[in-house]
């Protein structure tokens, strides 16, 4: 039965079966791969427990002492969610330089953003080819068509033509099938990539804040209307003369 399936689907398709099967399958197993990474960081970080160092974070007004390093990493250390692994990072580099610490942490970003991101790249040039595949067999099925054409003596008939257009929008429709998904997966994996290194970013970038000396620094705030109310002139005093009498 599978074999009688395999062979009618490449009567259907024709020379581009095999490409367009290799295709889909790696775009499959792509998406699949994906996936289980989205399912298991969504998992970790709505999670209470996964999540609770940010709210004993965002409570806290504790300066960055030893102590309050040291519990705080106890926290961090257990967990692997992105957010996790970035605060321990950055906590066992406590003693760096504060521009150190931010090197380091860009490097760190870059690196998980590309293992967020990996496999789309070649998602979306599958998503590219296959369209192409599926041109190439119309093409090649107008060729059988007008060769069948060519070598007829009598009328046109139509089975004459149902090989022939029958490969090319076979192989129309199996390409297009291929490469929606995997152009709409691609985009969809990318800005969920984006928006969880964005995340950590913004986060973890504040928490090098905390450990620079910055007290009273809440990790939902807005840290720049902080410096934008430094950055007023402060007006001077304007003294009160009394009228004399």
């Amino acid at each position: 039965m599978p074999m009688t399936d395999f062979s009618t689907l490449q009567t259907q398709l024709g020379v581009l079966t095999w490409p367009l099967l290799l295709c889909a399958f790696l775009a499959l197993m792509i998406c699949l791969e994906r996936s289980a990474l989205f399912l298991h960081q969504t998992l970790l970080s709505i999670l209470p427990q996964k999540q609770a160092w940010i709210k004993n974070l965002r409570r806290s007004t504790l300066s960055a002492t030893t102590e309050n390093v040291n519990a705080l990493l106890a926290q961090t250390s257990v967990q692997q969610d992105l957010l996790a692994r970035g605060a321990t990072l950055l906590l066992n580099q406590v003693h760096q330089p504060k521009a150190l610490r931010e090197e380091l942490l860009s490097l760190w970003l870059n690196k998980q953003q590309r293992d967020l991101q990996a496999g789309l790249k070649v998602l979306q040039v599958i998503g590219i080819i296959s369209p192409l595949l599926g041109l190439l067999g119309t093409v090649l099925g107008l060729i059988d068509m007008f060769s069948e054409l060519g070598q007829s003596q009598g009328p046109v008939t139509p089975a004459q033509l149902s090989a022939g257009l029958g490969l090319a929008m076979n192989t129309t429709a199996a390409g297009l099938i291929i490469a929606v998904p995997a152009i709409t997966a691609a985009h969809l994996f990318g800005i969920w990539a984006q928006g969880q290194c964005l995340r950590a970013s913004h986060v973890l970038n504040q928490l090098n804040l905390w450990l620079a000396g910055i007290e009273d620094i809440s990790i939902n705030t807005n840290v720049y209307q902080a410096f934008e109310r430094a950055s007023k002139p402060i007006e001077p005093l304007k003294a009160h003369i009394e009228p004399q009498p």
